[in-house]
């Protein structure tokens, strides 16, 4: 809880009609509690009455003092303008003090993806010998087959899978759904990790959780990284990686293939397709280190 009870109705507002991630609502908090933070250090107004110079004083603060990067920033006055643009609503506030604030303008890298033959390594890289390794194998099938979200991915329970049509049923962002295909060859390691190891996992245990530890648990987000990790390692591969990393590998690798980019929208359950386009980028990057690879006058 925070120290502020209005933080604690912003983020149950945002719950409430946005129906956000948790993660995305703790963000949310952290970021305005810093704010609360460095009033009262500050001795300044409290949230409901904070001018426009104080936030535009505590912004200079996180990037002079805290050395705060501009993707920090740009979250941060993000999430403020949420917070303020709540308090009109609610009409604790008569007008907005961040209504002037600038976000830093950001240069959009593209996004770290693996090339196909690095994924075929990890996805060959768990040991098929022991039911742990059996669940890793049909896990990073699985999230390279349909490009997951990590927590759409964990939290995916036994009754989202369809092994007869082949489609995972998954709840997004935004408690959004979508049916994304996953093709013939996860489905038949879904089919293997459940006939052969899931039981062997969970012992005595019932869990409605498709991805179970030996606790009769969900695997959980940092365990699904370190696993991802550890694959890696274990393929030889050792450029940085993470379970976002396949999700990326999905989209490119559709996207060489002819995919349309509607279609990968739909596919990763992305809201906007301007997000959608930075993968138009990466397969254009390829495509000009093939032409100076294989054109004589490249």
């Amino acid at each position: 809880m925070s120290a502020d009870p209005i933080i604690d109705q912003f983020a149950d507002a945002l719950w409430l009609s946005d129906g956000l991630a948790r993660n995305t609502i703790e963000s949310y908090r952290r970021d305005v509690t810093q704010l609360n933070d460095w009033l009262l250090a500050q001795r300044r107004a409290s949230l409901v009455n904070v001018a426009a110079d104080d936030l535009k004083e505590f912004l200079a603060h996180r990037v002079e003092v805290v050395k705060s990067s501009a993707r920090s920033t740009a979250r941060l006055t993000s999430a403020l303008k949420r917070f303020f643009q709540y308090l009109i609503q609610e009409r604790l506030v008569a007008k907005d003090p961040s209504a002037a604030l600038e976000s830093p303008k950001l240069t959009r890298g593209l996004p770290k993806s693996l090339s196909e033959r690095d994924v075929e390594a990890l996805l060959n890289a768990p040991d098929l010998n022991t039911p742990l390794g059996m669940r890793d194998k049909a896990m990073l099938e699985i999230l390279y087959a349909t490009g997951l979200r990590v927590t759409e991915l964990v939290t995916l329970k036994t009754a989202q899978v369809s092994l007869d049509m082949n489609v995972v049923r998954v709840i997004g962002k935004g408690n959004k759904e979508r049916l994304v295909p996953m093709g013939e060859v996860a489905a038949d390691w879904i089919r293997r990790y459940q006939a052969d190891a899931r039981g062997d996992i969970l012992g005595a245990q019932k869990s409605p959780d498709l991805f179970v530890t030996q606790r009769g648990a969900a695997m959980t987000r940092q365990m699904f990284w370190h696993t991802i990790k550890a694959q890696a390692f274990r393929a030889g591969i050792h450029v940085p990686i993470s379970p976002h990393t396949l999700r990326h590998a999905f989209a490119t690798h559709l996207i060489n293939h002819g995919a349309d980019l509607r279609v990968v929208q739909l596919l990763l359950g992305h809201a906007d397709i301007t997000t959608t386009q930075i993968y138009t980028h990466v397969a254009r990057e390829r495509m000009k280190a093939l032409h100076q690879m294989h054109h004589p006058r490249g």
